[in-house]
């Protein structure tokens, strides 16, 4: 049964498409798109990202939740036992699509503090049992993630491609705006604007599944 924070998500969602007459926001063409819901993700940079997908072992971890970073632990599994069955570092690559709850994965500190996403997401900082008011999977302190070298900035050194889901981005500031009495745009400008370098906003979480798995990428569900 969806919480109150996935039937804001896919009731948002809904009400967009009901705004433009069409089945999926997708469909629309961007200056038809009412206010908060333009999309941020580059067609151009899109092909090129999924282009760096590369080597004889390719996997894409599908991430709708932080799930305490375990898509992150996993995709750093992928490589660690590649490399431990003798596998050279340039035939593998590992893919992790943050969607959905996984997006703050993506984003940097100051907008954690700034719209709670500890609270909002559910990710407890394990130093104060309080909401987390920071990254916790971005630039983690010592012995505070479960692997070593899971973190975002770890995994990107690795040649890991993140991505982030534009749909989510554009949903969830529109709740949280909604939330804090901001201005949607404003928000999801805020958000885009402070994705970490390096991780590609993707057009959705799932059709960039769906484009790695067409690279040839074997899926693994990291939710």
């Amino acid at each position: 049964m969806f919480d109150s924070k996935r039937r804001d998500f896919f009731g948002v969602l809904a009400a967009g498409a009901a705004s433009l007459g069409v089945s999926a926001l997708a469909e629309a063409p961007a200056d038809a798109q009412p206010k908060g819901v333009q999309s941020s993700s580059d067609h151009a940079d899109f092909e090129a990202w999924l282009g760096k997908i590369k080597g004889k072992h390719r996997q894409v971890f599908d991430a709708p939740g932080v799930h305490e970073g375990m898509p992150l632990a996993w995709s750093r599994v992928f490589l660690m036992t590649n490399k431990m069955v003798g596998v050279p570092e340039e035939e593998v690559t590992a893919v992790v699509i943050l969607r959905h709850d996984a997006i703050p994965v993506a984003l940097k500190h100051d907008l954690w503090e700034k719209y709670k996403f500890g609270e909002v997401f559910k990710v407890t900082d394990k130093a104060t049992s309080a909401p987390a008011i920071r990254n916790p999977y971005f630039q983690p302190k010592p012995g505070e993630l479960i692997l070593p070298d899971m973190s975002v900035e770890a995994l990107q050194k690795s040649g890991v491609l993140l991505g982030v889901c534009d749909m989510a981005l554009t949903v969830y500031s529109m709740v949280v705006g909604k939330s804090m009495n901001m201005d949607p745009g404003a928000v999801k400008k805020d958000w885009v604007a402070g994705v970490i370098p390096g991780i590609q906003v993707v057009p959705s979480g799932v059709l960039a599944v769906n484009r790695a798995q067409e690279r040839h990428c074997t899926y693994c569900y990291a939710g």
